[in-house]
């Protein structure tokens, strides 16, 4: 399995969380100009801007790039940051009464197979947020 077949299928196994947690998907892979976001996401209080992160390793195990939200590095926040802005920007009236937030979601999967097998998902909301100014 390539590495863009287990972030996509990361994705597809962060949208079937995210929908067993009550949330309805408004959007995959969202490009506004050069910024994307992987999944955006609403219940009845919030929409979510999710950031996948898909990881080969066991849960708690050491690995040598670190958990897989370490990889949501100042530049990635500030980009998705601006994406979530853009598409509330964009859709301000149909948003009415939601709460933005944006996520980070870690897929953890097997490292020793070819076939695809989750082994844990953390979903870690409000991950990402902007820094007050100085």
């Amino acid at each position: 399995m390539t590495r863009e077949e287990a972030g996509r299928l990361g994705e597809e196994s962060a949208v079937s969380y995210l929908c067993g947690k009550g949330f309805h998907i408004l959007g995959r892979n969202v490009h506004s100009g050069h910024l994307e976001t992987d999944i955006i996401a609403a219940d009845d209080q919030y929409i979510i801007f999710a950031e996948v992160k898909t990881r080969r390793t066991y849960p708690g195990k050491s690995h040598p790039f670190g958990r897989p939200a370490g990889a949501v590095n100042q530049q990635k926040q500030e980009r998705l940051i601006a994406a979530a802005e853009d598409y509330l920007r964009k859709h301000r009236d149909t948003l009415a009464g939601l709460q933005p937030r944006i996520d980070v979601i870690e897929v953890y999967i097997s490292p020793h197979c070819d076939a695809y097998k989750v082994l844990h998902i953390a979903h870690l909301p409000g991950a990402v947020r902007r820094k007050p100014d100085p």
